[in-house]
């Protein structure tokens, strides 16, 4: 088979609104021999490609950025120097960050990140270093695994950190958007209780079905903090998925249990700074900052997804063709949406 010489991908020319995205056909450059060529099949879409596009998130961006960080896709071709790891026909994603190996990331390993510091995936056409690849479950669609880089690992991450979640913890989940669900998921999987909040009672619904123990309105219940205590007996809850910010952080510190985990991840609910230092000390807890993960961690995910592979299914909301990339975007930005919104590319 012909290898193919150019790539129809999507770029901003500037920052600011989502109307500014635009796609264009470019020449692929010559495979190099260290280098793994993939056809991306499908891209999932983060808040984090939302809030790039809208000048929101600062950064050293190359020049025209091709956007977003999440795909999955087929193996095409290999360089002579690739190694052995991979053959062609096989399915995989990319990890976040390229060079996030094992360990801690680093200012280094930051600046691989895809879809930010370096150009990302919504492209037809991508060449990556074989070690920054992982083997997509086989019993999951391309739609679905490309759900899996950003929002899975993030809340694989997070429950799977210095403590790891256990049978029997209870883990509370803030909103109903893609880390959050997949926490819900991965927190079941683990055989922990879970709790989830949201603005809405049909999201929650959804929720529910997919096996949360207990919902929260938020927006009916804004003291919802008290409803978690009572919840849980005036425990607290063991881990909470903090996507919020500043708007929830005050609340989540009430609602975790003495020394219990508050994993920050987002800031979608903006809001104004939150005192952190007398309550952090009378509960002896850990906030606990995330960023993504390995492909150590990628790996070590998918080998629990294949285990419990219907509670961890992925949730995707919606998927739009390849040429409404922006009508997606404008879905993500509506809120309207549970779990993963997703490009299909191929």
């Amino acid at each position: 088979m012909a290898l193919p010489t150019t790539t129809k991908h999507y770029f901003w020319p500037k920052f600011g609104a989502l109307a500014n995205i635009s796609s264009k056909e470019s020449k692929l450059p010559p495979l190099k021999s260290h280098e793994v060529l993939v056809k991306i099949y499908a891209v999932s879409l983060q808040y984090r490609d939302l809030i790039v596009g809208l000048n929101k998130y600062h950064g050293d961006f190359p020049e025209e950025l091709v956007p977003c960080s999440d795909m999955a896709g087929e193996v095409i071709a290999i360089g002579d120097e690739a190694g052995s790891q991979w053959k062609i026909g096989d399915r995989v994603c990319a990890n976040f960050a390229a060079d996030h190996i094992a360990g801690d990331t680093s200012p280094e390993i930051q600046k691989t990140a895809h879809g930010g510091a370096t150009h990302g995936v919504l492209t037809q056409y991508k060449a990556f270093r074989p070690y920054s690849l992982v083997q997509i479950p086989d019993h999951l669609s391309f739609e679905e695994a490309s759900t899996l880089p950003c929002a899975a690992l993030t809340a694989y991450n997070a429950l799977m950190g210095p403590v790891p979640v256990k049978s029997g913890d209870t883990v509370l989940v803030l909103g109903t958007g893609g880390v959050s669900i997949h926490g819900l998921q991965l927190a079941l999987a683990s055989g922990a209780q879970v709790i989830a909040t949201s603005s809405s009672d049909e999201k929650l619904k959804i929720a529910t079905k997919l096996g949360a123990h207990h919902v929260i309105n938020y927006k009916t219940t804004p003291n919802w903090h008290d409803e978690v205590l009572k919840l849980t007996g005036g425990r607290g809850v063991d881990h909470i998925l903090e996507v919020g910010g500043s708007d929830s952080l005050d609340k989540s510190l009430k609602a975790v249990r003495i020394a219990g985990w508050i994993h920050t991840i987002g800031f979608v609910g903006g809001g104004t700074p939150t005192e952190v230092v007398f309550p952090t000390i009378r509960k002896a807890c850990f906030i606990r900052g995330i960023q993504i993960g390995s492909v150590a961690q990628f790996k070590d995910m998918n080998r629990l997804l294949s285990l419990h592979p219907e509670v961890t299914r992925p949730v995707i909301d919606k998927v739009f063709p390849f040429e409404e990339a922006l009508k997606a975007y404008e879905y993500l930005e509506s809120q309207a949406h549970v779990g993963k919104v997703v490009i299909k590319v191929a």
